[in-house]
């Protein structure tokens, strides 16, 4: 847990997930999905390595909580697979939707879809999957890459920010519960 302390120098990461005066709010969550997209895509990239077939051949979040893969298109019902292989289906997916103009537009004035929320927080809850299986399964070699406050401040402003907005189920954060009270207990609200 000492190491789970350790943040950047960040400011009120509380405050820098608010939604700014003026802003639309699918404009809002559609830039911090890409933002944590990308964030835990760099993250997950560091540690690859350790993170084989042999393993973890069972893609979890320490041992009461397993992910089974389905993308509702392709993969309609949920397969049980490597977290390497979850977790490259889960970016491919994701990364399509980011990529898909009608669900993220990213010229002004174009509206978002009516079920741009949803299909938000669809990803956002996946994207958890991979920040739990990170600390479930590769912290000490997170501390050994010196990544744990680059890790921890990526994973704080994630919290706050899926809190802020009601963006994930509380239900859906339980494999990292303690964690996420360590790490916003200093920020309460």
């Amino acid at each position: 847990m000492r190491h789970a302390a350790a943040t950047l120098g960040s400011g009120n990461l509380r405050l820098a997930v608010m939604l700014p005066e003026g802003e639309d709010l699918n404009e809002w969550v559609a830039v911090n999905t890409v933002d944590f997209f990308n964030q835990i895509n760099m993250l997950y990239g560091t540690i690859t390595e350790f993170c084989t077939e042999e393993s973890c051949a069972v893609m979890s979040a320490g041992p009461k909580y397993e992910y089974h893969w389905a993308d509702g298109h392709t993969v309609k019902k949920p397969i049980k697979c490597s977290a390497p292989k979850y977790i490259d289906y889960l970016m491919t997916w994701a990364q399509d939707q980011l990529d898909d103009e009608t669900l993220f537009p990213s010229k002004i004035g174009v509206p978002f879809p009516k079920n741009f929320l949803s299909m938000a927080k669809t990803i956002l809850k996946r994207l958890f999957r991979v920040y739990a299986h990170i600390y479930h399964q590769h912290f000490p070699q997170v501390v050994q890459l010196g990544e744990e406050a680059h890790l921890n401040t990526s994973f704080k402003h994630f919290i706050f920010f899926v809190q802020e907005f009601s963006l994930i189920e509380r239900r859906e954060l339980a494999p990292l519960h303690e964690l996420i009270e360590k790490l916003t207990a200093k920020e309460a609200r």
